[in-house]
């Protein structure tokens, strides 16, 4: 695939590079990895369907929406375009359970499996021409993402927000069906719409930023629709997205070998519904409870890579969305429970005296020999024993992916509760099969209460 300049910058060489890979089918290995991170995010999506952050959205579009076009994932209401986007996308994200690009932190599929829920019905696409507009638009993000990494999260913004604008205009122009000169016109405008800083990490609004990204992704489109566009350069140029986001710009990153090495191939899926960094740790506090009981530790010291401080270092979390950024409570949690899941961040367990205790006789030791994917626990037991338990590689790392297997029994776990037994397998069925259907209708049907499917 090309990648030397267009006459209109990075941007129009990048859709002109996109707009090629969307005519041909996708290799069949992305094709698989693209059905495992939309019934991921599409799983998450319907288990926090009616978190108090959807809900409020649900009431704000009721008024300040337009005329209801699409459905809000996992609930019987509907709303317009934006709305229905913006609430997919938040929900998708805000358990911290969704998809993720370990080398750019960015987590892709939220935001482009919202702009196909919100424009699926207008656009009616093949699912197979759905799946390659989502696919390319996770693609997108993530090589803009890249490409400013790693100082542009250093510096504090929230890449998914400010990359997965990006991507979400991709997947709704190709959707929309735009031609190379409409796509780059979409691209252009999306990135003057970066948004979300890393403050937000552990608080309600963090979800914002991928739900915002979808929406505004469709924004940028529509508007590239009546001829709206934004300067040629708006990536390279010296005051544009890249200089304003970060100091460090690859070019090459977006556009060398694309449509021949995959930056999609590299996502994973996370076991545990918390910050990414805090796995490791999890996983070797889950061993460690297999080889000591809980109660004869006196003191844990974790030793990890200096990200898990900085990202996750609240020793005291007070509620879930706080505790999900705190590797104390992953590591408290794993050792009183046994078990990581969504039960281990409700705002009860958070606060009981069990894992309180714990919290407090662990330390984080920030190591800089320790990969991100690693880590190394050492516990001083009450009669002076030490017990040492090392991870190298976190589960659902590149070095260790979740397996189908594994990753599908997730996403029933996340369905099931909200719409019953054998609704996950529905769902998952029918991402499996979205490549042969004529359209998208039997992945929404399986994403909203029965009595929704048809409204």
């Amino acid at each position: 695939m090309r990648s030397t300049l267009e006459p209109d910058g990075f941007a129009g060489s990048f859709a002109a590079g996109l707009g090629g890979l969307a005519r041909a089918p996708l290799p069949a290995p992305l094709a698989h990895e693209a059905k495992r991170a939309l019934a991921n995010v599409l799983g998450l999506a319907i288990g926090a369907a009616h978190h108090p952050g959807v809900d409020a959205i649900v009431a704000t579009a009721r008024a300040l929406g337009g005329p209801p076009a699409a459905p809000i994932l996992g609930r019987g209401e509907r709303a317009d375009a934006h709305f229905a986007a913006l609430a997919a996308g938040f929900a998708a994200h805000v358990d911290d359970f969704d998809d993720t690009h370990l080398a750019t932190v960015i987590h892709p599929g939220a935001a482009c499996m919202a702009v196909l829920v919100a424009l699926a019905e207008e656009t009616m696409p093949s699912g197979a021409f759905a799946l390659t507009a989502f696919a390319l638009g996770c693609e997108a993000q993530l090589r803009v993402g890249v490409a400013i990494s790693p100082e542009h999260y250093d510096r504090g913004w929230h890449i998914t927000g400010t990359c997965g604008v990006a991507g979400a205009a991709v997947t709704a122009a190709l959707l929309l069906g735009f031609d190379d000169a409409a796509l780059a016109r979409a691209v252009r405008l999306a990135l003057t719409m970066p948004l979300g800083h890393r403050d937000a990490f552990g608080t309600m609004a963090k979800a914002f930023h991928p739900g915002k990204a979808a929406a505004n992704g469709i924004l940028a489109a529509r508007l590239a629709a009546q001829g709206a566009d934004a300067p040629a350069g708006v990536i390279e140029h010296p005051r544009g997205f890249a200089a304003a986001l970060s100091t460090r710009f690859d070019p090459a990153q977006m556009l060398d070998a694309l449509g021949e090495r995959w930056e999609l191939a590299a996502n994973t899926y996370k076991p545990y519904p918390c910050g990414i960094v805090a796995h490791p740790s999890i996983d070797a506090a889950l061993a460690l409870r297999e080889r000591v009981q809980p109660d004869a530790i006196a003191e844990l010291r974790a030793h990890c890579h200096p990200l898990v401080p900085e990202l996750m270092g609240n020793p005291d979390p007070q509620d879930g969305l706080e505790a999900r950024f705190s590797a104390i409570h992953g590591i408290a949690a794993a050792l009183c429970d046994g078990r990581v899941g969504l039960p281990q961040y409700e705002p009860e367990r958070v606060r009981r005296a069990d894992v309180r205790a714990f919290r407090a006789k662990t330390t984080l030791v920030p190591t800089a020999d320790i990969a991100r994917e690693a880590a190394r626990l050492e516990a001083r037991l009450h009669d002076g024993t030490n017990v040492e338990e090392q991870v190298a590689h976190a589960r659902g790392s590149t070095a260790r992916p979740l397996t189908d297997a594994e990753l599908f029994a997730k996403v029933r776990l996340l369905v099931e509760p909200a719409f019953g037994e054998r609704a996950g397998h529905r769902l998952v069925d029918a991402v499996l099969a979205i490549d042969e259907a004529e359209s998208l209708d039997a992945v929404i049907a399986s994403a909203v209460p029965e009595a929704s499917a048809h409204v």
